[in-house]
Formats: structure tokens, C-alpha cells, sequence
């Protein structure tokens, strides 16, 4: 496991939850030893039949693998209790029902064990999850999130200083990949299988839109594009043809419009601040396309992407512990408020 350790006590050791959406994850961090522990368990089988996430589902089994992750992470670990300086969780953003159970194990944890607990952003646990790995970034840089739920681009001058330069007017990316995915008949989640099918398509085939990238700004729109496939799947079906090949070469079409804008918006937020890094956060950050051409792209400008690891792209709680260690360090302390907060703007932490 690789370990980046940061400055500071070298006994302060976080305990990270993560319950925000479809994953439930326990991690276990410390200040000169790096990561000790990460648990994770994937809702993936449980929503596929829905097709989706299914909000109280989704609670009710978090209620039910918390515990004994928490256990399996802490025995990883090596670590008791005793041992833990705070107890970090996802406060927000995410679904309300999902929040509620990772918050009340985390504050309720924190008061039997006479420790402090922290709320973290979830972004914000995803923007710093690069810097896990052994080669993160120093500040400052630009962090390109990129999720089923949020698709944004952010100055990230210092740790806690964070200034949105563009957002999503509508569907993410991540969301728009799973949406699309649907169309062509993928099943849930289906961003990945629709990666997969690209790989031998032909995206020249059909012209898709670019949204946005004609105007200022650093926004993103993704509901057009994705309507933009759907007519043409409707087209194909109606003529009595929707071929394997045509199935592919329409998912590659797609990943090539949506990695255009991605990687065009990202290079425009790296000239406007002047900074030379571009951290890669979130689900789609995992997509190799995306990764290739974001590689190619920022060198010829000079600048560098990073990323955490793959299995870090997704919701874990190693970078809740992470961010929980940092906000620690600067004396940042939650109480024993339970914070769930559904919608929570980055810039307001």
C-alpha cells in the first residue's frame, strides 16, 4: 500500500467514513505512516436491478456493512480506539438518508472514544485524494471533479482555499456517461461498460456537439449532448438498424465529445490561473480516454495532470481520513453536531 505521509504530529491517527452515496468505506490514516487501512463495500449489485440508486436502499445498507467495516479497518490497521486523534465523516454533499448514517456513526463514535470528530466536503475529500499517492501535487492547482453527481472545475490556491471557476448547468458527466450508457441498451453503472464499448468504435461516424466550448466561461453542459445521442439512436431504431458496430461507434462518438470539452474547459482554467497542475478527481476520472488526451494535452502546455490511484477515483474513506487529518492539523473541529448537509457549496467550507 502506498503511504504519503504529511508534516506534523506523527501520533495523530484519523478514522474516515464514507457513506454519501452507493459506497461504504472506513479508512484509517496516520500523520508520518500514510494510509493503514482502507475498507469498501460497493452497492453496485444491490441498485443494478433499479438501474439506479435507490435512496433508502442505499441507507438501509450502510446501516448494515458500517460496523463491521469499521471492525475489519481498525484490525487492518493494528490500531484500538485509544489510538485515533478524530473521527472524520462525509458531511455532504450527497443523498440525505446515505449522509445521516455515516454522520451520526462518526459523532457517536467520537463522543464514546473522547475524541474529536470533523465534517468533511466530500469534493473536497475528492480534489485532495490525490495527494495520497507517494507523487501528489503541491499547491496551488486547478482540480478538474468529475462525478456522477458533479462535473467542476476548481482554483485550489491552499488547503481550505478553494474558488469555483466553472460548473455543470445540468447533467454531470458522470451521470451523462450512465444516462447514455442506458440508451444503448448498457446496464448500471454503465460509464465503465460504455468506455469499454467505444474502444473499437468508430467516433467520426456521427457529428456530436461540444457544449459550451463556443462561449466564455468555464461551465459545462452535458443534457444536449446527451439528447443529441439519443435522437440518433432513435433514428437508427426507426430505420430498422442499431448494429453492434453502430452501437459502438455511437459510444465512442459520445466519449470523444465529452473528453473534447473535459480536456479543452480544464486547459482554459490552467491558462487563466497560470498554475501548471490539473488534479483529476472522481468516477470519470478513471476513464483511460480521458486520461490519455488530459496527459498529451498538458504537455504540450508545459502543466501536469495527477490522479489518485483507480480504486480512489470512486468514494473511499481514505481520503476522509485524509482530508479529516488536515482540517485537524489546522485546528478545524466539528463538535458533536451531526452535520448531513444534501447540498453543500464547496466554497462555503
Amino acid at each position: 500500500m502506498q503511504n504519503n505521509p504529511v508534516s506534523g504530529d506523527p501520533a495523530l491517527t484519523v478514522l474516515g467514513i464514507e457513506t454519501s452515496c452507493d459506497e461504504t468505506a472506513v479508512a484509517v490514516y496516520n500523520a508520518t505512516r500514510g494510509l493503514l487501512a482502507h475498507q469498501v463495500f460497493s452497492q453496485v449489485a444491490i441498485h443494478a436491478q433499479y438501474g439506479g440508486v435507490v435512496p433508502e436502499l442505499a441507507s438501509r445498507d450502510h446501516i448494515r456493512k458500517l460496523l463491521p467495516l469499521l471492525e475489519a479497518a481498525l484490525t487492518d490497521a493494528g490500531v484500538n480506539p485509544h489510538d485515533l486523534s478524530g473521527v472524520a465523516y462525509t458531511a455532504g454533499p450527497g443523498l440525505i438518508g446515505a449522509l445521516l448514517v455515516g454522520a451520526t456513526m462518526g459523532v457517536g463514535l467520537g463522543l464514546a472514544w473522547g475524541i474529536p470528530t470533523v465534517a468533511v466536503h466530500h469534493m473536497e475529500a475528492h480534489l485532495l485524494a490525490p495527494l495520497l499517492e507517494a507523487d501528489g501535487p503541491d499547491f496551488p492547482f486547478v482540480a478538474l471533479l468529475v462525478s456522477g453527481g458533479h462535473t467542476m472545475l476548481v482554483d485550489v490556491s491552499g488547503f481550505g482555499c478553494y474558488r469555483l471557476l466553472g460548473e455543470t448547468r445540468d447533467d454531470a458527466a458522470g451521470e451523462a456517461f450512465d444516462k447514455t450508457a442506458k440508451l444503448l441498451g448498457l446496464s448500471y453503472p454503465g460509464g465503465p461498460q460504455l468506455a469499454v464499448l467505444a474502444e473499437p468504435g468508430n467516433g467520426d461516424r456521427f457529428a456530436f456537439p461540444r457544449p459550451m466550448l463556443k462561449q466564455r466561461g468555464l461551465d459545462f453542459s452535458f443534457s444536449g449532448l446527451k439528447t443529441a445521442v439519443m435522437l440518433r439512436v432513435r433514428a437508427l431504431e426507426e430505420a430498422g438498424s442499431l448494429t453492434d458496430s453502430e452501437r459502438a461507434d455511437l459510444a465512442d462518438g459520445f466519449q470523444e465529445a465529452v473528453v473534447d470539452t473535459l480536456v479543452a474547459k480544464s486547459l482554459r482554467a490552467i491558462e487563466s490561473t497560470g498554475y501548471h497542475k490539473l488534479v483529476v478527481a472522481g468516477g470519470v476520472g478513471a476513464n483511460q480516454r480521458l486520461r490519455a488526451r488530459l496527459r498529451e494535452e498538458l504537455a504540450q502546455h508545459g502543466a501536469k495532470v495527477y490522479y489518485p490511484r483507480t480504486e480512489f477515483c470512486t468514494d473511499n474513506g481514505a481520503m476522509v481520513a485524509f482530508a479529516g487529518l488536515l482540517h485537524i492539523q489546522a485546528g478545524a473541529i466539528s463538535g458533536l453536531e451531526i452535520q448531513a448537509r444534501p447540498r453543500w457549496d464547496l466554497q462555503d467550507i
